[in-house]
């Protein structure tokens, strides 16, 4: 498979968010490449078993670490760049996964609104403070990939905290990209990564076995990788029941609410129901 050139071995990526899931499949994917991987999670102990199976995956000699921190500390992600340039000399790509979930409504449950945002907005934004310009001085090739959510950019109701936070992510990440390819000679790119349906830790929380519907994370990873190299900032990744299409047909719906003035997330208001269903957007 062809692939970005920071996807090299001896190359080296960070990865917050790293104990379970996509995080910890992207690892495992990137060890296997040969990369040096620097793992991070706030979990310390299932960091230090993730961390093990990895190593168990690399080829080449590669390095794997564990960190433990907290992403929303961003003195806590200073010293892991520090770490990673110490030890390795530079980072290829830099993956802010790190993420959490919880309930809210629109009001109420202050401290969990504030515990989410903290970790899935100011995690990343902190991530992306703290390692840009000293990946932008390697002048070498290098990815900044973000993870964000459909509910970020669907915004379907019964969790705003995770929506909001993740829409944001969505408008900062955006920002990013705008900014590093408008730098004469910029090697790095950012990317946000849209997972569909994964069965990850946060999917554990609800079902304890694997739904039909969902990808497994490593099915993330390859369709990331591959719409990395082709060149996609987007990477909008279908599961096993929502299709490419489904999403396009979504998101353009959403857009629509604003566009002419309907009722926000106008798709779950029943009034509109016929309408959504017979809704075919123009290529």
């Amino acid at each position: 498979m062809n692939q970005h050139p920071a996807f090299t071995a001896g190359n080296v990526a960070v990865i917050t968010g790293a104990a379970d899931g996509i995080g910890r499949a992207a690892a495992s994917r990137f060890a296997s490449l040969g990369m040096n991987v620097v793992m991070a999670d706030i979990r310390s102990e299932k960091l230090e078993s993730a961390a093990a199976s990895v190593r168990e995956a690399a080829s080449g000699g590669a390095v794997v670490s564990g960190h433990s921190l907290d992403v929303a500390n961003y003195e806590d992600l200073l010293a892991l760049k520090s770490q990673a340039f110490d030890q390795f000399g530079q980072v290829d790509v830099l993956m802010n996964n790190a993420g959490r979930s919880g309930k809210t409504s629109s009001w109420g449950a202050l401290d969990t609104w504030h515990a989410i945002v903290d970790v899935n907005f100011w995690g990343i934004v902190n991530g992306v403070q703290a390692f840009t310009q000293a990946m932008l001085d390697q002048s070498r090739p290098a990815l900044i990939i973000n993870t964000g959510s459909k509910q970020g950019i669907t915004n379907p109701p019964g969790n705003p905290a995770y929506n909001a936070s993740k829409a944001a992510v969505k408008a900062a990440t955006e920002s990013l990209q705008h900014a590093l390819r408008n730098i004469e000679g910029g090697q790095v790119s950012a990317h946000l990564l849209v997972p569909g349906y994964t069965f990850t830790g946060l999917t554990r929380q609800r079902v304890s076995e694997k739904p039909a519907a969902a990808w497994h994370p490593e099915q993330v990873v390859s369709f990331m990788m591959e719409a990395i190299h082709r060149g996609s900032f987007y990477i909008i990744c279908p599961d096993n029941e929502v299709t490419s299409a489904d999403d396009a047909k979504r998101i353009l719906w959403g857009a629509g609410d604003v566009a002419f003035d309907r009722a926000p997330l106008s798709r779950w208001d029943a009034s509109y129901a016929e309408q959504f269903a017979a809704y075919e957007p123009k290529p």
